[in-house]
């Protein structure tokens, strides 16, 4: 049986989450306010629930994880982020942007797919990441065509550490174009890893990879001790 955690019961320690059943399962209850949420992603914690269900929180083994420097750019996607770079740079149709509309990112993420419902993203989980992006821990990589935002990705940066949430694209590979000037951005300030949290095809597509949660731990741990990034400007994706 999992706890049930109050406002004031800390977490229990990541060791103790189920291994069967539901595998990474720790805890439910709480609340998703930002020092909660804050305090969750510094322990390799991180919610997930469905409509209906209380507040879950797991903490996976192995970890899904992106390491920055094994990020896969097909050829395709390479000659996409060339052009809207010339565009960016020439003040063009298409625009890259950091942190401008998070709110709407994330309110994009949360609205219906084309193959199904919309995610878990609730207006609670919302208000919980906007507090964090106020206090300067949540981020957003955003894709503009004519003044309209069609694609984006946002997630949580403490530290040298990025915690990936979730991506939406409204045309072709916009979600695609957002995470690479992302991992382009935080290579180039020292950001070796991007949790992912969760096995995918698609994450595997891109070059991310399962690695055990004591190797993801001891990472992460070093990782947040690091100076946070001050600046969140938008520069050249990698395209080589």
């Amino acid at each position: 049986m999992i706890p049930w955690l109050d406002a004031h019961t800390p977490f229990p320690d990541v060791s103790e989450a189920l291994t069967i059943d539901a595998p990474g399962l720790l805890a439910a209850g709480a609340d998703l306010s930002p020092q909660r949420l804050l305090l969750a992603y510094q322990n390799g914690i991180f919610p997930w629930f469905s409509e209906g269900q209380p507040i879950l929180w797991w903490s996976t083994d192995p970890r899904m994880v992106l390491k920055t420097e094994e990020f896969k750019i097909s050829d395709s996607l390479k000659k996409t982020l060339r052009r809207i770079e010339r565009s960016r740079t020439d003040g063009g149709r298409w625009q890259v942007r950091f942190d401008s509309a998070f709110e709407s990112v994330m309110r994009a993420c949360a609205a219906p797919r084309k193959d199904g419902p919309g995610t878990w993203i609730s207006d609670d989980i919302i208000a919980g990441y906007t507090g964090l992006h106020r206090m300067g821990y949540a981020h957003s990589s955003e894709v503009w065509l004519d003044g309209e935002l069609v694609g984006g990705a946002y997630g949580v940066c403490i530290g040298r550490m990025f915690y990936g949430e979730s991506m939406f694209a409204r045309v072709s590979d916009a979600s695609k174009v957002a995470l690479a000037y992302l991992v382009a951005f935080l290579r180039a300030h020292g950001v070796r890893m991007i949790d992912c949290q969760q096995e995918t095809g698609h994450l595997a597509s891109l070059g991310a990879a399962p690695i055990p949660r004591s190797v993801f731990l001891q990472h992460l741990r070093a990782a947040i001790r690091e100076p946070a990034i001050e600046r969140w400007e938008v520069a050249p994706p990698l395209t080589g």
